[in-house]
């Protein structure tokens, strides 16, 4: 098969410092080439320049059979290069259909036949997203449709999807898969960028990995399994342990009643649902794409507030409770951790260090208006250390930063606040084996300290490993509860369904 894009001896440096050093990169006309590594090993970098998006510091990329430097995405997708980013970027107060058609609209249009259009075109890929919606009003599962079908409308020859599957259900990704086999089969070619390896074993044709900017492994996807690519990532063995599920032995008992939500309401999304969480232990929470996992504990983090009639009640620590805004829930030991990093979770052009420090100021516990630098400085220290944040130093702006470090400045901003109820919604999407394990060590730790930790996960491996018990939501409230050990994820599964 021949190469549509080859890139030798590509280098990208960051203030001097590479993200990518000499790499070799080919991609064959109509396949599915997996580009895995962990966080910060320079996926995004490599694929970035094929996309235009940042350009080499050195080497060259052949296009089509003659040498390219495209030095913008509109340029590279006039070529026929588009690229679906980890982090979306949609015009967040646009409609889907006003999205999916943003740069390629007609001279006149009639809003009523984009709708329309949009909609056919939503169904062919099997995406239930109402085209008339803002784009701002969806999560983060539906977004993430939204960024695929507009690279998909673009009709390009190459394709790079970077953690496309992270928001999406099993479902949904079953849709998604036979979509990429039916661009194959019509000679688009993919780059896949994954973290969820047994997808790129499933699917790719070929695999490349890279370990700290440089390239460590290529070759047919026959050639490897999960041992070897692991082993290859990180240049180390990591437990098959990671996702195991819990034993009996190592369930950890619950201590006092931390929070007791009893009966509350949100309209549509929360109903009459009623549970409670334990000091010293993990509570998992599964749920499908609208069962009302994550609007349930953002009632109970201050964000969303519960219906002001018959809206139920939640007790902490046995004290009745009704936060108009989450600063009020933080100052009383509550922290969210965002399942929407970007969004939600970090002030991108503020550095590590600000952020940090931003997430002890919103605690506001005996801290004055005056901040001394020195003390910013020990703060991002102490945590960059402890949470093995990599980054140039504590002054670069988190923007710059890859997915995964990103998610441990987030896990980081909560975790000064020194909470006594933590919640962690979606906690590794898009995280790499390597920081996977380093992100369940932590909140393992928690628990053992004494705090009332929750998982809210659409991975059902990592609530079995993570959870001392487990809530199922289904339909706004929690319909089932399950002693970690004793559920298979079959159980579990028929529970979030029926």
């Amino acid at each position: 098969m021949e190469a549509i894009v080859r890139l030798e001896q590509v280098t990208k440096t960051y203030r001097g410092v590479p993200a990518v050093t000499n790499v070799d990169f080919e991609l064959r006309r109509g396949e599915i080439h997996a580009l895995l590594g962990e966080n910060g090993a320079g996926k995004s970098t490599l694929t970035k320049i094929m996309a235009g998006v940042v350009e080499a510091t050195s080497g060259r990329m052949i296009h089509n059979g003659r040498e390219v430097r495209y030095r913008s995405p509109h340029q590279a997708l006039e070529a026929g290069i588009a690229m679906v980013f980890q982090e979306t970027s949609l015009v967040p107060s646009m409609t889907v259909a006003q999205n999916i058609y943003l740069g390629s609209e007609k001279l006149l249009n009639r809003l009523r036949g984009v709708y329309i259009s949009a909609q056919q075109f939503l169904q062919s890929l099997n995406f239930p997203v109402d085209p008339a919606a803002v784009v701002e009003t969806l999560g983060a599962a539906k977004r993430q449709m939204v960024e695929i079908a507009r690279a998909v409308h673009h009709n390009a020859g190459i394709i790079i999807f970077d953690e496309p599957t992270a928001a999406l259900t099993p479902e949904e990704k079953r849709h998604f898969f036979a979509l990429l086999r039916r661009l194959k089969a019509r000679g688009v070619s993919i780059v896949f960028i994954s973290h969820a390896l047994e997808e790129a074993l499933l699917l790719a044709d070929r695999i490349t990995i890279l370990r700290d900017g440089e390239l460590v492994a290529t070759g047919e996807t026959a050639g490897f399994d999960r041992a070897s690519i692991v082993s290859a990532m990180v240049g180390r063995t990591l437990s098959t342990a990671l996702y195991r599920s819990r034993d009996q032995g190592r369930l950890r008992p619950p201590g006092r009643r931390v929070l007791s939500v009893q009966d509350v309401s949100m309209g549509k999304m929360v109903r009459n649902t009623s549970f409670s969480i334990f000091a010293g232990q993990i509570t998992g929470v599964f749920g499908l794409i609208g069962s009302g996992r994550t609007e349930t504990f953002k009632i109970v983090s201050g964000i969303f507030k519960r219906d002001f009639r018959q809206g139920g009640t939640i007790e902490l620590d046995d004290r009745p409770v009704r936060y108009a805004v989450p600063r009020e829930a933080v100052k009383d030991g509550i922290v969210y951790v965002t399942e929407d990093r970007k969004s939600e979770g970090f002030f991108d052009n503020m550095s590590i260090a600000e952020n940090l420090f931003s997430g002890l100021l919103a605690a506001d516990r005996e801290k004055g208006w005056i901040v001394g630098l020195k003390e910013v400085q020990e703060l991002s220290a102490r945590w960059t250390k402890d949470l093995n944040i990599k980054a140039i130093n504590s002054n670069a702006r988190v923007v710059e930063l890859s997915g995964g470090n990103q998610q441990k400045v987030v896990i980081g901003k909560g975790l000064v606040q020194q909470p006594r109820l933590i919640i962690f919604d979606e906690p590794t999407r898009g995280v790499d084996v390597g920081a996977i394990a380093e992100i369940h060590q932590i909140i393992n730790r928690l628990a053992d300290e004494g705090l009332a930790v929750v998982v809210i996960s659409s991975y059902l491996p990592e609530i079995m490993n993570l959870s001392d018990r487990i809530l199922v939501c289904r339909q706004g409230r929690v319909v089932e509860e399950f002693r970690a050990g004793e559920a298979t994820e079959e159980d579990i599964m028929f529970a979030a369904v029926h």
